[in-house]
């Protein structure tokens, strides 16, 4: 994509919608490039006088927009402020299991472009049938997860075994072939993949590489 919107929010909760929305913005301008590639600093500076200036840089080009929030519009009172932090505290365990299933979407979501990645750039250490039968698969898993938005943490947990049954077969040849692991790692995966249901054997290397994590799914 060529560009990401920037949204700025005070509050105390865990989703984004139970919060205050302060503004927005749109860094533009930014290069094509595969997914967890590109790197963006964003940057939070609150004065004396609680003025906040937000900016977000592309690292590549060093393209750069910002946006100044001041506190006489728009920011929450000392009651909403209290009120808000009640609210937090009261739910809480609904927060917790709510960034559970984010976690665990993500997790999916970044393990089917990493391996489909990986499959793309397998070159001939993959036949052409392996790597038809991977994006097929990794095409399924990502249809799975448009068709399911409501699912929970176990539903999640449970996909990603069965996509991992399916793909680690395949992805396994290269390691025989001399791959030394996947592009940038497995992001999600806490520790690599050995000890997961269907994994690569051996484990896979740390996160270097991650994609983008969405803090939310409403």
């Amino acid at each position: 994509q060529p560009a990401v919107t920037i949204q700025v929010y005070e509050g105390e909760r865990a989703m984004t919608k139970d919060n205050n929305l302060l503004g927005r913005f749109d860094l533009t301008g930014i290069p094509p490039a595969p997914r967890g590639v590109p790197k963006i600093d964003v940057t939070f500076d609150l004065d004396a006088n609680g003025i906040l200036n937000v900016s977000a840089k592309e690292n590549s080009t060093g393209r750069e927009r910002n946006i100044v929030i001041k506190n006489d519009k728009g920011r929450l009172s000392r009651e909403e402020i209290d009120r808000m932090v009640n609210e937090a505290e009261r739910y809480k365990e609904e927060d917790d299991k709510q960034r559970a299933k984010v976690a665990a979407r993500n997790q999916l979501e970044s393990y089917i472009f990493n391996v489909k990645q990986a499959a793309e750039e397998a070159g001939d250490k993959l036949s052409a049938t392996d790597k038809q039968s991977i994006q097929e698969e990794c095409q399924a898993a990502l249809q799975w997860l448009d068709n399911n938005t409501l699912a929970d943490v176990e539903e999640f947990n449970y996909k990603l075994q069965e996509v991992q049954k399916k793909c680690s077969p395949i992805m396994s040849k290269m390691h025989g072939a001399g791959q030394g692991g996947m592009p940038g790692g497995m992001g999600g995966m806490p520790g690599g993949m050995g000890g997961m249901p269907g994994g690569f054997p051996g484990g896979m290397p740390g996160q270097g590489g991650q994609g983008p994590t969405v803090e939310e799914v409403d």
